[in-house]
């Protein structure tokens, strides 16, 4: 199965992890020889609820029974589309209160780009160095890494950067701008958080010239850090919310979330401005409202902070250097990318998955899923830590 895999799927890397998976279930993955691997990447912070969740697969199963594609986004009343859309209102401040259900997180970024040059009449977009919004053309367009950026310029124009929490740098920020599209924390560039009220000045700059603020929680949000969404931590509400990842319990979904009269500008002048065919797919949708219900009726992103503090009492050791995050997105940095390769390449012997991150070569990601057991978390952070001491012996 490897040798078809390299010859026949298209490879994002030189070197893939050629895990061989045969099933999946709670918090591990299983390959081809029954080896179990305690899973502590989730998919990159995809599987909100583990593998295999109960709800998740009935609500699929139930839907797959009743019917699946039937018409291109926004014709056709269904059922799942609505309850999810109105579940996420009701959870969401008042002014995001309409979504648009994509089939993923870069689709989500270019409707909300789109968004923001519709409703100024501007064109320029700010967005920060070393972000990462997505893959498409005009999602790497606004994630400021020329490294990953230049091979496929020209990319579309009218984008410059700030410094993430660089207040200096909001003078940017001007009558010409359309929007500001930030990662409520970033993610590809090492888990950042916003420090001293960042984004709050980012907002009430945006106010200040009559530019729209559009935070990404592709990956930060759907509970990840403790509440529904990131940016209800830091005191502001964006104009644009982009989410992924998490929201699909496994499933490929994307959305972007503004208000109803923001988005009413997509429906004319000219009409069809922005469109999909399986955007809102009612079998995605229907596991997105499981994913959600469930974590609404359960503790899991209050369990959060509890789940933090115990990886960052149990994960003390002279090669780490910190860990940046919050919640269930947390970043180990690692003193040298040697280290973080070896513990990372050395997990996936000792049966835990980690991952890196795009842009900081130290960090070993820890993105378990949300209901990840405190016995779970104390056995993965056993064998991070025997990994790290056994190199120190060699």
């Amino acid at each position: 199965m490897k040798s078809d895999f390299l010859k026949y799927q298209a490879q994002t890397t030189p070197h893939p992890l050629l895990l061989e998976i045969k099933k999946a279930k709670g918090s591990y993955i299983y390959d081809t020889n029954n080896k179990a691997y305690l899973d502590f990447i989730a998919g990159v912070s995809a599987n909100t609820l583990g593998h295999q969740p109960a709800t998740v697969i009935k609500a699929i199963k139930d839907q797959v029974d009743s019917y699946m594609h039937v018409m291109v986004y926004g014709e056709f009343v269904q059922e799942p589309q609505i309850e999810l859309a109105k579940l996420i209102a009701e959870n969401l401040p008042d002014s995001l209160n309409c979504t648009y259900l994509t089939n993923s997180g870069t689709e989500a970024t270019e409707g909300a780009l789109k968004l923001a040059k519709r409703a100024t009449g501007r064109f320029e977009i700010i967005s920060a160095k070393n972000a990462y919004h997505g893959n498409t053309q005009g999602a790497m367009s606004v994630c400021g890494n020329e490294e990953q950026n230049g091979a496929f310029r020209p990319l579309i124009p009218g984008v410059s950067f700030i410094e993430f929490n660089n207040e200096d740098d909001l003078i940017k920020i001007n009558e010409a701008t359309a929007g500001v599209i930030l990662e409520t924390i970033q993610g590809g560039a090492g888990f950042i958080e916003p420090q001293k009220s960042f984004l709050k000045k980012v907002s009430n700059r945006c106010k200040e010239v009559g530019a729209l603020l559009i935070l990404d929680e592709i990956q930060c949000g759907i509970g990840r850090t403790g509440t529904f969404f990131g940016f209800q931590q830091y005191d502001l509400i964006p104009d644009i919310l982009i989410t992924g990842k998490g929201l699909g319990g496994g499933m490929p979904i994307g959305a972007f979330i503004s208000s109803e009269s923001y988005m009413s500008m997509l429906t004319s002048n000219p009409k069809l401005g922005h469109i999909t065919t399986f955007g809102g797919h009612p079998v995605i949708a229907a596991a997105a409202l499981a994913t959600l219900r469930t974590l609404f009726d359960s503790t899991l992103m209050e369990q959060t902070k509890e789940k933090e503090t115990l990886i960052r009492k149990l994960l003390i050791h002279d090669d780490i250097e910190e860990i940046r995050g919050k919640g269930l997105m947390l970043a180990l940095i690692l003193k040298s990318e040697e280290i973080a390769n070896h513990l990372i390449l050395t997990g996936m012997d000792k049966g835990i998955l980690l991952f890196w991150l795009l842009y900081e070569p130290r960090a070993a990601r820890i993105t378990p899923p949300l209901n990840i057991s405190i016995e779970e978390i104390k056995k993965g952070c056993k064998i991070i830590l025997d990994i790290l001491n056994l190199r120190k012996r060699q």
